[in-house]
């Protein structure tokens, strides 16, 4: 096993750290057991670890060597993030491959790992994670209009915002045929677009902005109906020209995922203009786009004191406002609006129990519980274990982002189990 930073990426040596979840792409239950080697991109001889998954398909959290922070701060010749490859087998699984899993300095990379039941004549998987927006150029975003028109036959198909469930993702540009589409959970969705266009070292007013603007922006192409008006079976492209830069398989982090977590729901708002609108940004140092929000300019600001609404009346003007979603789609039941925590009763937390209860069907860590509808202390432990397992802050608080990330799970693992 090698443990030092190799000098052919970077001489000075920062260090990030990466956790695994492994889990059946059909089921969506964990893998235990699976096993990951993680060698450095480019050097396939260069195993630097090999991890082993619990009971919940989680791997320990490995701290990796990773460039010096600075170079993530500002533009940089320097590539900003390592890159390590991860080789995952598990009995009764397709062995799959990632190339190009990135790990900034200090910050937790979050890596899921799909796995497909192994079938007859079936080969291995690999997938490629190509690199960042800010550090590589790719085409830059076509303009359009912010405010789509509404007077149109057919423009507007949604009566009011909705944050759906699934994201159906084009991978490539709008007219090409041959890209495969991939049906995404919309906040796997965001977490995956902020990881491949932003820096998760930048500060939190400036993560939560570039957040909020890819959140507008997917949202007004739900909202218009975008694509499927014009003939198109999918939602939105990966493509930097027409949409957000989206990347099959890549890895997400610690800060963009939480922050998603608090804020799926909202979006930006003009007064008087029902839709979300069309917040298109750019890099700002490679590409100018006035009246746009600059990704590296919000950072700058961020780092001057601005706060979020700051920054994002400062790009796209004084009028703008963060809003929230009317509904959000294939949820079973809505976030009770306060806390739950101990001392608390009645139906909402007897659902919540229920669907602990499900959930630890397949992630046996989480104790069962008697779905009595009284939060005590047994039901905070569970709580307690769902957030530890699912990467949330561990309060034994049923919050905002606890409560639609049991609701999630709950959706994902319910819709096998009748299915079966």
């Amino acid at each position: 096993m090698q443990n030092k930073f190799k000098a052919s990426q970077n001489d000075n040596i920062d260090t990030g750290s990466m956790q695994v979840v492994v889990f059946s792409d059909i089921t969506n239950v964990p893998i235990e057991n699976a096993t990951i080697s993680i060698s450095y991109s480019g050097e396939p001889n260069s195993e630097f670890a090999q991890l082993t998954t619990d009971a919940s398909g989680l791997s320990p959290i490995i701290d990796l060597p990773a460039p010096p922070i600075e170079y993530s701060m500002e533009p940089s010749i320097e590539q900003p993030y390592s890159e390590y490859t991860l080789r995952i087998d598990a009995p009764g699984y397709e062995t799959l491959e990632i190339s190009g899993s990135e790990i900034l300095p200090t910050i937790t990379s979050n890596q899921p790992v799909a796995l497909t039941p192994i079938e007859p004549l079936t080969n291995e998987e690999a997938i490629v994670i190509p690199p960042h927006t800010l550090y590589y150029e790719y085409p830059p975003k076509i303009p359009e209009s912010e405010i789509k028109p509404i007077d149109e036959s057919g423009e507007i198909v949604l009566s009011r915002v909705v944050v759906p469930e699934i994201v159906v993702v084009h991978d490539g540009p709008p007219n090409d045929s041959s890209a495969k589409d991939y049906y995404v959970r919309y906040r796997d969705y965001i977490k995956n677009v902020a990881s491949s266009e932003i820096y998760s070292t930048w500060p939190d007013a400036a993560i939560r902005a570039n957040v909020l603007a890819i959140m507008s922006f997917t949202l007004n192409r739900v909202y218009t109906e975008w694509y499927r008006n014009r003939g198109y079976n999918f939602t939105i492209t990966s493509s930097t020209a027409y949409d957000q830069k989206w990347i099959n398989g890549r890895n997400y982090f610690e800060p963009i995922s939480r922050i998603v977590d608090e804020i799926f729901n909202n979006y930006i708002s003009r007064p008087n203009v029902k839709q979300p609108i069309l917040t298109q940004y750019c890099d700002g140092r490679r590409v100018s786009c006035p009246n746009w929000l600059s990704q590296w300019g919000s950072k700058s600001l961020a780092d001057q004191g601005y706060s979020t609404s700051q920054i994002l009346r400062y790009y796209y003007g004084q009028d703008v406002y963060i809003n929230s979603a009317e509904e959000i789609s294939g949820i079973p039941s809505s976030w009770p609006g306060e806390n739950l925590t101990i001392g608390s009763s009645g139906i909402k937390v007897r659902q919540m129990q229920e669907q602990l209860n499900l959930i630890g069907e397949d992630y046996r860590a989480i104790p069962q519980l008697i779905a009595d509808g009284i939060f005590g202390e047994s039901t905070q432990a569970a709580v307690r274990k769902f957030q530890e397992i699912f990467d949330l802050p561990v309060t034994g608080i049923v919050d905002f982002p606890t409560w639609y990330k049991i609701s999630d799970m709950y959706v994902r693992l319910s819709r096998i189990a009748e299915l079966n």
